[in-house]
């Protein structure tokens, strides 16, 4: 995906839960949190620690929504 549009799509889904497929094959989860034109963190909220991932765009090679509601 282009950066601007790998930017744009986590603009659209900010503060939902994602899970995000990278190119090494790592796997990560959270609620989409800050995005910069180079990279975006999740945020994992469990218990008092608030854990965050960053992960720049280049590496991603997917993207789900978990839990977006569907259209009527």
């Amino acid at each position: 995906m282009e950066r601007q549009h790998t930017e744009n799509l986590f603009r659209r889904y900010k503060g939902q839960l994602v899970n995000v497929k990278t190119i090494s094959a790592g796997i990560y989860k959270g609620r989409v949190g800050e995005i910069t034109n180079d990279y975006v963190a999740l945020t994992d909220r469990d218990g008092d620690d608030e854990t965050q991932t960053f992960l720049f765009f280049h590496a991603i090679e997917s993207i789900v929504v978990i839990g977006t509601p569907t259209a009527p």
